[in-house]
């Protein structure tokens, strides 16, 4: 890769944009670190609450197929007798 496409990607001076990342971070981990928050704690809650939230999306999927049985259930209770009656009765669909 030439300079001038590694220059586009970093957005300027390689060398530059390395050391802004440097000092953004030192200055970002300080304030960080200033109100508390730990980052291996941080990462642990990530990890924690992205189990949860998979076992949310599990329990989900299984909420919505319990939830779309039961609307045809109740679908089938008000649709079923209707579309009999309407049968025995040689209704026409306009």
């Amino acid at each position: 890769m030439d300079q001038n496409a590694l220059s586009r990607i970093t957005g300027g001076s390689p060398l530059r944009t390395l050391v802004w990342l440097v000092v953004l971070s030192v200055v970002v981990g300080f304030v960080l670190d200033t109100i508390g928050l730990d980052p291996f704690g941080v990462l642990r809650r990530l990890i924690v609450n992205f189990d949860r939230f998979v076992d949310w999306v599990y329990q989900l999927g299984f909420d919505a197929v319990r939830n779309l049985g039961r609307y045809l259930v109740w679908g089938a209770v008000f649709v079923v007798p209707v579309w009999l009656v309407l049968r025995l009765t040689g209704a026409r669909r306009v």
